[in-house]
């Protein structure tokens, strides 16, 4: 994505503004009689040093593009969903770095073996 210089699970030092960094997930399995399945909630941060919330608000809006319901191709996975669940605009404990995490629930159905 342009928009960003890299996303990132472990950020280097330096790393050019804006990113995004990888957050934590968790895994729910979502079984039921017919088939294997999973619930995953996944988190990502948005980090910015632009003066006010624009330019992050803008990469979430890319970001939702691609995630935010749409039906993904994952390897062994016949049905996956993703939602956004929620964003929220902050301001990093350093002052010059605004911050968005946001969330996303993914809904997994396995394939037949």
């Amino acid at each position: 994505m342009a928009a960003v210089s890299g996303v990132y699970d472990q950020v280097p030092e330096p790393a050019a503004f804006p990113y995004i960094r990888l957050g934590d997930t968790t895994e729910v399995p979502d079984d039921n009689h017919s088939r294997r399945g999973s619930r995953v909630t996944t988190t990502l941060h948005i980090f910015s040093r632009y003066r006010g919330n624009k330019q992050g608000l803008q990469i979430l809006g890319q970001v939702d593009r691609l995630l935010d319901r749409q039906a993904l191709l994952v390897p062994g996975y016949r049905d996956v969903s993703c939602a956004r669940e929620f964003h929220q605009t902050l301001r990093d404990p350093d002052p010059e770095i605004r911050h968005i995490p946001v969330r996303y629930r993914l809904w997994l159905t396995r394939e037949d073996p």
